[in-house]
């Protein structure tokens, strides 16, 4: 048994042609959180500490789908969502609508911690924000250059964009667009479990591009995009439907509790035979310290690191490892 920590920036029909500008920035972001996970495991933080670090963290990074880097819903504007969950205690904590709320995952926390509810939406949760003296900016801090034209790009598609879409066809600019990385990629979450055993998850999205206005994802949705118990921490990403009809999350714990399997065991089942093709990847760590990080879409950009000296930085299946 020993530490071990995974994270995710959101997985979908990411091109191989992706290229180097898009790409890079997404990796050395990935290894920078990694870095800020594994040096808080190192100094005996708290699993939820080092989760909610790290998904802030994500959150502050234009590539992602979160906070910063949030996309747009269909009026062009900003609708943000997260959860965070303690193994140990099965406490956790949601939030979705917000506008204003510069790290929705902290909030997420503070729900747990300070309220005695579990999930808190729009205006409630806006106001909690305030009432908690949390960091809020204008909601036009969140939308940047390149989502705006994501979401001129669905709407003249005429669809909802889910991570990364496959190319539009008969239709070069756009194709040539979206081949190039800019239908933005998804979700962000992390796992991590100490050396005693104690687990814990967090996600943050901004959501799809061009989604009605008041939708809501799988990801502030415990056991859907969220899960953490006394046996493992996962957070999923993808096309959120489906993984809230999966229970995606819960799934992977169940079939340890109920079937005996292991971690990478169940994320496979889940991941591969429980769930479309091409439409989920997670991450997931166990209480034994072991990584999964299955997924069905083309690739998923993720990171892990265990106490044992292993660690991988990866885009598509044949990964990419660092040591």
């Amino acid at each position: 048994m020993g530490w071990a920590i995974a994270l995710h920036g959101g997985a979908g029909d990411i091109p191989l042609s992706l290229p180097p500008e898009r790409r890079q920035p997404r990796e050395e972001a990935l290894r920078h959180c990694l870095h800020i996970g594994v040096e808080g495991l190192k100094a005996k933080l708290p699993p939820l500490d080092v989760v909610e670090r790290v998904v802030r963290e994500l959150e502050n990074i234009p590539q992602f789908n979160a906070g910063k880097g949030s996309v747009l819903t269909s009026k062009g504007t900003v609708e943000m969502e997260a959860s965070i969950m303690d193994g140990t205690t099965m406490n956790c904590g949601a939030v979705s609508g917000l506008t204003t709320v510069v790290n929705a995952v902290s909030l997420a926390r503070l729900v747990m911690e300070k309220t005695p509810h579990i999930y808190l939406a729009f205006d409630g949760a806006e106001e909690f924000a305030r009432q908690q003296g949390v960091e809020t900016l204008h909601s036009s801090h969140f939308i940047t250059a390149e989502n705006i034209e994501r979401l001129k790009q669905a709407i003249e598609a005429n669809r909802v964009q889910i991570d990364y879409t496959q190319p539009i066809q008969n239709d070069t600019k756009k194709e040539t667009a979206i081949a190039n990385g800019d239908s933005q990629i998804g979700t962000v979450g992390c796992v991590a479990v100490d050396g005693n055993g104690n687990l814990a998850s967090a996600t943050s999205t901004g959501g799809l591009v061009n989604k009605m206005v008041g939708r809501i994802g799988d990801t502030p949705v415990i056991g859907a995009g969220t899960y953490a118990d006394t046996r493992c921490a996962v957070s999923a990403t993808g096309k959120g439907e489906a993984i809230i009809r999966g229970t995606v999350a819960r799934d992977v714990a169940a079939l340890m509790e109920f079937k005996g399997l292991s971690l990478e065991e169940a994320a496979t089942c889940v991941v591969h035979e429980r769930t479309p093709k091409g439409t989920v990847g997670l991450v997931a760590v166990s209480a034994k310290g072991e990584v999964a990080m299955p997924f069905n879409t083309t690739g998923m950009f993720r990171a892990c690191a265990t106490e044992d000296g292993y660690s991988e930085i990866s885009i598509w299946p044949a990964a990419t490892k660092f040591e």
